[in-house]
C-alpha cells in the first residue's frame, strides 16, 4: 500500500515536471500517457529517454570564451561576417548568433563517399602528425579497422604526439574494455562520453555524443558520417555502406578543435585552452565553411534551424540524404513548402533498416504527408545508405553527422559543416544524381494501394518516435 501510494507520487510529480518542461504537447502527451498507464516502465523510460536538459550547459561561459579566444587568435582575419551570395547571409548570421561559429573563408575541403579511401587519408594524416591529434568517434570498435587506427595512435603516442580520443560509452557498450586500455598503455589519452555506470544513476544518461571530429596539428580535420568499425568498409545487408566524410584543412578547423576541446572538458573536468591546439592557420585558396554543432544542452537546435532556413531558401532544387527520416514539424513544414512552390525536393532514404525495422517504419509512415505535396522520395537498393547530406541550387551543401530524426535533431550532441560553395556544391550534387542510379523511386499512386497492415504498422511506429 505504501509503495503505491509512494510510486503515485512519483508518477504524478513526473507528470507535473512533464507539463512544466513546455516542450512540443505531442511529445508532453506521450510521456504523460506513458507514465500515468504504465507508471513503473514510464518512469524508467522517462528518466532515461525523457528528460529535457536545457537548463544546463556542456561547458561554462567563461570557458567556452577562452576556447574561441584561442580560435580567433588562430584564424585572424579569415572569419568573415557573410558569403559573398546575399541569400545566405542570413543563415550564416543566424549560425553565428546562436552557436558562435564564425563563417571561415579558404578552406580546401575533399568529400569522401567510400570508407577506405577516407580512411586511408586519415591515417596518412596522423601517421605525419607532429605535435597532436585529436579524435572523437561516436563507435569506435574493436575489429581490424579499429586496431589498425589504434595501432597508429600508439606509434605516435610514442614519438611524444599528444593523442587524444574520445568515444560514445553506450554506442560501444559490447567493445571490450582491454581494447581501450591497450591504448591507454600505449601513452593514447582515451576518455569515453557519459561513463556506463554513473551516466545510469543521472539525469544525463541519454546524452549521447553522436559527432565524428578528427583535428590534426590544427590544420586538417575530418568530419561526417563515418565511424571506425569494419562495417563501414565492407557493408552490410549484402550491399555496401554508402556514407559521407569530408576532409578539410584551413581556419575552419580550429572551430572543430573548440567543439572537441568543449566536449573534451565535459567528459574530464579538464580545460584545455592552450595556444599549442590553435596554431595560427594559413587560409587555402578555397570554401567558404562554418562548423555549426548542436546538443541537448544549447540555448537552441541550431542544426535543425539551419536545415529549415536553407529549405525555405531553396529555389530551384533541394537535395536530402539521410538514412533515418522522422522529421520535427518545422523541417516536414519547409519541406512540403518548398515542393509546392515548384522547388525540386528529393529524399533518398535507405530502402533497409541497420538498427530496428522500426524506424524504417515510422521513416515510411512520413510519406504520406510529403508525396501529394511533389516530394520526390527515393528508396536507396545497393546497400545501406548512411549519409547525412543536404545539397541546394548548385550554392550550398552541409554534411556532417546529423540525421534528420529527433534524437540526432534534439538530443544527440552533433556536427555539421555548412559550405557555401558553388564548386563543392555541384560535386554533390552530382554524387547524389549519381546515387540515384541504385534508387527505387517510390510511385505515389502505388504507395497509396499498399496493404492496410503496412499502414497501421508504419502509423504505430510512428506513435513510437519520442522514444527512438
Amino acid at each position: 500500500m505504501i509503495f503505491n501510494i509512494l510510486l503515485a507520487l512519483i508518477v504524478l510529480g513526473s507528470v507535473v515536471l512533464v507539463i512544466m518542461e513546455n516542450r512540443k504537447p505531442y511529445i508532453s502527451l506521450f510521456w504523460m500517457v506513458l507514465l500515468t498507464l504504465l507508471p513503473g516502465v514510464g518512469l524508467v523510460l522517462y528518466l532515461l529517454l525523457g528528460k529535457d536538459y536545457r537548463s544546463r550547459r556542456i561547458i561554462k561561459p567563461a570557458e567556452q570564451a577562452k576556447l574561441n579566444a584561442l580560435r580567433d587568435s588562430a584564424v585572424g582575419d579569415s572569419a568573415v561576417t557573410e558569403p559573398e551570395n546575399d541569400k545566405y547571409a542570413k543563415l550564416a548570421a543566424m549560425m553565428y548568433g546562436a552557436n558562435d561559429s564564425p563563417l571561415f573563408d579558404g578552406n580546401q575541403v575533399r568529400i569522401f563517399t567510400d570508407f577506405t579511401p577516407m580512411f586511408q587519408s586519415m591515417l596518412d594524416d596522423i601517421a605525419v602528425a607532429k605535435h597532436y591529434v585529436h579524435i572523437q568517434f561516436y563507435i569506435v570498435e574493436d575489429d581490424e579497422v579499429g586496431r589498425q587506427l589504434s595501432s597508429l595512435l600508439i606509434r605516435k603516442a610514442q614519438e611524444g604526439v599528444d593523442v587524444r580520443l574520445i568515444f560514445d560509452s553506450w554506442a560501444n557498450l559490447f567493445v571490450r574494455g582491454r581494447y581501450y586500455d591497450h591504448m591507454r598503455q600505449g601513452g593514447v589519452k582515451v576518455q569515453s562520453f557519459q561513463k556506463l555506470l554513473p551516466s545510469m544513476l543521472t539525469r544525463e544518461v541519454n546524452c549521447r555524443t553522436h559527432r565524428k571530429i578528427v583535428v590534426i596539428d590544427g590544420h586538417t580535420g575530418y568530419t561526417g558520417g563515418m565511424n571506425i568499425a569494419r562495417r563501414y568498409r565492407d557493408g552490410i545487408n549484402h550491399g555496401n555502406w554508402r556514407d559521407t566524410q569530408v576532409r578539410i584543412q584551413g581556419p575552419a578547423v580550429s572551430q572543430l578543435e573548440v567543439s572537441l576541446l568543449s566536449d573534451w572538458r565535459f567528459c574530464t573536468k579538464e580545460l584545455l585552452a592552450e595556444q599549442r591546439f590553435f596554431p595560427a592557420i594559413r587560409p587555402h585558396e578555397g570554401a567558404l565553411v562554418q562548423i555549426v554543432t548542436s546538443g541537448p544542452m544549447d540555448e537552441w537546435n541550431t542544426v535543425m534551424q539551419g536545415m529549415v532556413q536553407v529549405i525555405a531558401q531553396s529555389r530551384r532544387y533541394l537535395y536530402i540524404q539521410t538514412p533515418y527520416f522522422i522529421p520535427t514539424h518545422p523541417i516536414l513544414l519547409a519541406l512540403r513548402n518548398a515542393a509546392l512552390a515548384g522547388v525540386d525536393v528529393r529524399l533518398m532514404l535507405p530502402s533497409t533498416a541497420d538498427r530496428g525495422a522500426v524506424m524504417l517504419y515510422a521513416s515510411q509512415s512520413y510519406f504520406r504527408d510529403l508525396l501529394p505535396a511533389g516530394v520526390k522520395i527515393y528508396m536507396y537498393d545497393k546497400g545501406y545508405l548512411h549519409a547525412k547530406t543536404m545539397v541546394c541550387d548548385d550554392d550550398f551543401v552541409t554534411i556532417g553527422s546529423t540525421n534528420i530524426d529527433p534524437r540526432s535533431l534534439e538530443q544527440n550532441f552533433e556536427v555539421n559543416a555548412f559550405m557555401y560553395d558553388r564548386e563543392l556544391a555541384m560535386h554533390q550534387r552530382d554524387i547524389f544524381l549519381d546515387d540515384l542510379k541504385e534508387c527505387m523511386r517510390v510511385n505515389a499512386e502505388a504507395w497509396n494501394r499498399r496493404p492496410a497492415w503496412h499502414k497501421f504498422r508504419q502509423s504505430f511506429s510512428r506513435l513510437l518516435t519520442p522514444i527512438l
